[in-house]
């Protein structure tokens, strides 16, 4: 994702930039300020006051203490690859994947300790086959790889594979218990829940392309 709402303000990057829009009047967005990043920058997560951007060098963390003026915490780096994040309280979660516009053949799952977010701590990293987008639910991480893989990250430092969905996407977005999976094919909704014996899914709908 490219975008992030926080308040009355929309978060926007492009290849280099961080862009920041006033919603105050929502029929009028307002530019209100450029903060150059770096380069190659592609997908922006917003949790809480901290904005996460990845990029194909690494990841950075911006606090929205100023709103209006986002501040750079930390940069971690990494060798060349396309790189999405998320991010809850405690951890931020990273794919690398290989493509022929990143420039690499690495294809890994990162988890960072982010209790400091001005000092990221890597603490797990796992070989994965492709993966790209992935998302949070609870204490489960869903990663798009070969199929959309659910890991438990109850510990983080010791990620579990403990399900997977047979589809083949590129994104997902979780809203509550609705997973919505976008692949090449088509997009695809599913149902989360959780108990006692781990989490399952139930297919709801689907729209091919």
């Amino acid at each position: 994702m490219t975008f992030s709402l926080k308040g009355d303000y929309l978060y926007v990057v492009d290849r280099f930039d961080l862009n920041v829009f006033s919603l105050s009047t929502a029929e009028e967005p307002v530019f209100i300020n450029r903060v150059n990043v770096g380069f190659d920058i592609e997908t922006l997560f917003g949790y809480q006051d901290y904005l996460y951007i990845g990029s194909r060098t690494g990841m950075f963390i911006y606090s929205l203490t100023d709103p209006e003026f986002p501040k750079k915490l930390a940069q971690v780096e990494h060798f060349t690859a396309c790189d999405p994040v998320v991010a809850n309280d405690t951890h931020a979660y990273v794919t690398l994947h290989s493509d022929t516009f990143c420039g690499n053949d690495i294809n890994l799952l990162e988890i960072y300790d982010v209790t400091d977010v001005t000092e990221p701590v890597l603490i797990s990293s796992r070989n994965l086959i492709f993966p790209r987008g992935l998302g949070l639910y609870g204490n489960y991480l869903l990663v798009c790889d070969d199929e959309i893989k659910i890991f438990d990250v109850s510990n983080p430092s010791e990620s579990k594979l403990v399900n997977a969905i047979d589809r083949q996407a590129f994104d997902v977005i979780i809203n509550g218990d609705l997973l919505i999976a976008i692949g090449e094919t088509g997009l695809f909704q599913y149902r989360l829940s959780t108990s006692g014996d781990g989490i399952s899914y139930s297919p709801l709908s689907s729209i091919s392309i």
